[in-house]
């Protein structure tokens, strides 16, 4: 399926129930522009102010050249640049800025809406369009867009905006995690733009800004449509112009660049001061708006060549220049090689000095060839004329090994890995029809591209649909257009053709001649219609009906720029170069050898010609979307419209041709396999909600049966506008079915995928309810199995913690009782009675200090009785006076005042109140011949090891224990 086709609407015809039929839609033949206008064009014509709102031109009835180019010329008046024409989109250079065309809001409209046709024509319209067929993966899935049109008719601006374009959509797209790579590499594959258009493009006569080489530029997206990379294929670099310009033409931009845009001390480098001037850098005082060396310099960074890289570039192309003024002056001796003039000489030194070679070699290579006789060398003087053509050939060589350094280098660097990448979007954008003054092999290859592009075009859309309206059993009258293929036999057919004849010429062992050349031509290519000669011309040429016009070729070393010849000693001087670059890039070059016999011999055609076959299986194999640049004006002039000049590109591009086969056609055709497999749900969704369609089905006749009533179906639905008229007796102008495909127009296709995309989105609400209630349920049951593990853990922890409370509880109850039961006992074993006291007669004899501070007077004793433990002993001694009275109050204080005292006495007779009853002294326990303990009311452990002093109060004694005295 084309979807390329699919931007157009078709602007007459009703929406009718049935799906069978169709109705050719007739319009008048074409009329040349000196016609008279019939009734119809004049009544199309009488209003013009409103010709600039037909935004398609399928619109247009009748349509003729006439018609179609008022409406066009009325749209470039009101400032309106694209025009629809079908399954083209029709763009005519302003030659000058338009503000807010192509900025970044107006791209995010025209991606973000949901039907971009219904929007004003734009070039973002065919770009959206083909980022979402490679989203929808409708096949073939890869995309094309083949920009063609004229030099200067605006295709490299063109490509720009497209390349930015899907750059902008990708970055927009990216997730944040990949927004810095893809930032990165659109940033490289924009900057791959400047470099390509410094070094490949040129000032001509018809353009400010020719491409003087054709690219394909493949954007990579991965499965997420994300840009990953790019990769860059160039198609024959016009390198002659390195060393010949016509007049009024350019070099090519890089160089200008360089002399307007470097510093004093890169001049000083290069050897290019300001007041110099070379011969092949014509033209110099114009100013274009590609001379910006900055921007070159800033891309080369971006895309990672180094200062020191750039550094090697600029010198080689600087050494380039120097070249250009050096001339030879024949020698009075022919054996002897050329001289050089004396004006020479210093640009000659400087040449060698920028290349990184020596002087000498540079002379001798220029000078003198080599001459091979079996395995001997000879070598030979050069004439003058072949001196400066090896000079040439040196410069062009340089040059073109340089470009494609770059070219590689730019691919290695935004290439992304074959892995990473699944789908991509081409743009083509190629040199467009040229016809000069004196035009020659280049512009014959050039020409040569151009008609196969045209014929792509032809073959692809206007001669293939129709025999495929007319195979599936449309009623279907052929439109007559212009078929470029005897032109195209004429250049590269069988057995015999102008590139055979051209090679066959090349690879002959002789000098060649154009005249003898032009002889064979005439012979054998006499008899097709689309060559011609002027019989009364001198110069030899041939002229070559082209499908845009007549173009004349001269054939004046035609022969000789096909074989392209580089000397091998050339090759070996640029090999021992000091410049690592050049030396570099000419390292893997095999040197060419020039006593090879001539079938093995790879001409300048034949190498453009594999490369253009190559890219027109790429084209075959992917979805084409074309753009036809047109240019209003020979002379580049803003908003100025010339009638005869676009009237001429309509004709050749078979504009009008185009539009006659899309307002009467379908431009969309789908198999009926891939119809039922991509729309099928529909039916199975609103029919058939008990069975399920069988897209596999073999038999065609049930296949049609199914997709004629999916198509009622979708008659029936809301989608249509329900005020159209539908007649089931009339056939239905949207939609038909054939043999084997589905024909549809816009109209219809729009319905179809609409209604897809709601049942999809239904779909696919009903499974995100499906999938939430399975998520919330299975949330619910785990945070229920959850709180049940919780609890369980939770109980069995603070059981676990209660029982070992509870051990520990027993335990230290079980010890405090062992251990008050222990005490006890100890303290009833140990503790004397009073008789036992009265009894001792060995008591030891206390110092006179001790009995007379150490001792209590008691009421019931006449003798001092002496304390005999510390440190209460100590604290009653310390005191100046200390009184005690004994009373009986219990059995524990009796027992405590006779452990401590020493005391005879019986129950219920004592009562000990020392002068420190203030500081809370509750009791005395002791052992008598062990260690003694006191006992306060107030006694936390706070001082429990703190000695008692006379000089503090300090009270809260828990257990002190007392050494007995001697």
């Amino acid at each position: 399926m084309s979807s390329a086709d699919s931007r157009r609407t078709v602007s007459s015809g009703l929406l009718h129930g049935e799906v069978k039929g169709f109705v050719q839609k007739v319009h008048s033949p074409p009329s040349s522009l000196n016609d008279p206008v019939e009734g119809e064009i004049q009544a199309f014509l009488i209003d013009e102010d409103q010709l600039h709102t037909y935004d398609d031109l399928t619109k247009v009835n009748p349509v003729t050249p006439l018609t179609v180019l008022k409406c066009l010329q009325a749209r470039y008046s009101a400032k309106v640049f694209y025009t629809h024409a079908g399954c083209t989109l029709v763009a005519l250079n302003p030659f000058e800025p338009i503000p807010n065309l192509y900025s970044l809001d107006v791209m995010k409209e025209y991606h973000g809406a949901r039907q971009p046709q219904e929007f004003k024509p734009h070039i973002f319209i065919v770009a959206e369009e083909a980022y979402r067929n490679v989203q929808g993966q409708r096949e073939p899935v890869n995309q094309s867009l083949v920009v063609s049109g004229e030099s200067g008719a605006g295709k490299t601006w063109t490509s720009r905006c497209l390349m930015k374009y899907y750059a902008t959509v990708a970055a927009s797209a990216s997730a944040v995690k990949s927004q810095n790579t893809v930032e990165r590499i659109e940033r490289r594959v924009l900057d791959s733009n400047p470099i390509m258009e410094a070094f490949g493009n040129a000032c001509t006569l018809r353009n400010n800004n020719s491409s003087r080489f054709g690219k394909y530029i493949q954007l990579q997206l991965d499965r997420c449509q994300l840009l990953v990379g790019a990769s860059v294929q160039t198609y024959l670099l016009e390198k002659t112009r390195v060393a010949c310009q016509l007049a009024n033409e350019r070099n090519f931009h890089i160089f200008y660049q360089m002399m307007k845009g470097a510093t004093d001390e890169q001049r000083k480098e290069w050897k290019m001061p300001r007041s110099r001037r070379f011969v092949w850098l014509p033209n110099a005082e114009k100013t274009v708006e590609e001379d910006c060396f900055d921007e070159t310099v800033e891309a080369m960074v971006h895309l990672g060549i180094n200062a020191e890289r750039q550094r090697q570039i600029f010198q080689i192309l600087a050494g380039i220049l120097q070249l250009g003024n050096v001339n030879f002056s024949s020698s009075t001796d022919e054996s002897q090689q050329c001289d050089l003039d004396e004006q020479s000489k210093d640009f000659w030194q400087r040449a060698a000095e920028l290349l990184c070679v020596t002087a000498r070699e540079l002379r001798t290579c220029l000078t003198v060839r080599t001459l091979k006789a079996g395995k001997q060398s000879v070598l030979k003087p050069c004439s003058r004329a072949e001196c400066s053509m090896r000079r040439d050939c040196l410069a062009k060589v340089i040059y073109a090994q340089l470009f494609d350094w770059l070219v590689t280098f730019i691919n290695n660097s935004i290439c992304a890995d074959r892995s990473t990448w699944c789908n991509f979007i081409g743009v083509l954008d190629v040199y467009g029809f040229e016809c000069f003054q004196i035009n020659n092999l280049e512009q014959l290859c050039i020409n040569y591209a151009n008609e196969k592009l045209q014929q792509h075009f032809v073959a692809h859309y206007l001669k293939a649909q129709q025999e495929e309206y007319v195979s599936e059993g449309l009623e279907w009258s052929f439109v007559k257009y212009q078929d470029n293929q005897r032109c195209l036999d004429l250049l590269d057919g069988s057995p015999v053709s102008v590139f055979s004849l051209l090679n066959e010429e090349s690879r002959l062992n002789r000098v060649s001649d154009a005249s003898t050349f032009m002889v064979r031509l005439e012979k054998e290519l006499c008899v097709n219609g689309n060559i011609s000669w002027d019989k009364f011309s001198k110069v030899p040429h041939f002229t070559v009906a082209h499908y845009a016009g007549k173009v004349n070729y001269h054939m004046e070393r035609m022969v000789e720029k096909n074989k392209d010849p580089v000397p091998p000693e050339l090759t070996h001087l640029l090999q021992t170069s000091d410049n690592p670059l050049l030396r570099q890039i000419f390292s893997d070059k095999e040197t060419e050898n020039t006593t090879t016999k001539g079938l093995s011999r790879v001409t300048v055609v034949s190498k453009f010609k594999n490369s253009l076959e190559s890219l027109m299986k790429i084209l075959h194999t992917t979805t084409p979307h074309y753009t036809r640049c047109i240019k209003p004006n020979p002379d580049c002039k803003p908003l100025t419209f010339k009638k005869e000049e676009v009237l001429l590109q309509l004709e050749a591009c078979g504009i009008v041709e185009t539009i006659h086969i899309s307002a009467a056609g379908f431009p969309i055709r789908i198999p009926f396999k891939s119809f039922m497999r991509r729309y099928g749900l529909i039916a199975k969704y609103l029919i058939f909600k008990s069975g399920s369609v069988d897209v596999g089905a073999d038999h065609s006749n049930t296949l049609r049966q199914e997709v004629e009533r999916l198509l009622a179906v979708v008659l029936q639905l809301k989608a249509f506008n329900p005020s159209h008229n539908r007649d089931c007796d009339k056939p239905n102008l949207w939609v038909h079915c054939g043999r084997t495909k589905v024909f549809l127009t816009q109209l219809m296709l729009d319905p179809l995928e609409d209604q897809r995309k709601n049942i999809l989105s239904q779909c696919a609400f009903s499974i995100q309810c499906c999938w939430l209630r399975y998520q919330r349920c299975r949330r619910h049951a785990r945070q229920r199995s959850a709180t049940l593990i919780q609890a369980a853990v939770r109980s069995w922890l603070l059981r676990r913690q209660l029982q070992r409370r509870n051990r520990a509880a027993a335990l230290i109850q079980t010890t405090w009782r062992k251990r008050r039961a222990l005490l006890k006992s100890l303290a009833e074993a140990e503790l004397d009675d009073a008789m036992d006291l009265a009894e001792e007669e060995d008591l030891p004899a206390l110092n006179a200090v001790i009995r007379e501070r150490g001792s209590v007077q008691l009421s019931s004793l006449q003798e001092p009785v002496t304390v005999r433990g510390w440190p209460m002993g100590l604290a009653l001694a310390s005191a100046p006076s200390i009184t005690m009275s004994l009373k009986a109050t219990g059995f524990q204080k009796m027992v405590s005042v006779m452990a401590s005292l020493n005391l005879p006495s019986r129950r219920r007779d004592y009562k000990v109140k020392p002068n420190q009853y203030s500081q809370e002294l509750a009791s005395i326990r002791a052992r008598p011949k062990g260690s003694v303990k006191l006992h306060y009311q107030r006694s936390p452990l706070l001082y429990a090891d703190t000695q008692p002093d006379i000089k503090r109060d300090v009270t809260g004694f828990n257990a002190i224990l007392l050494e007995k005295t001697f």
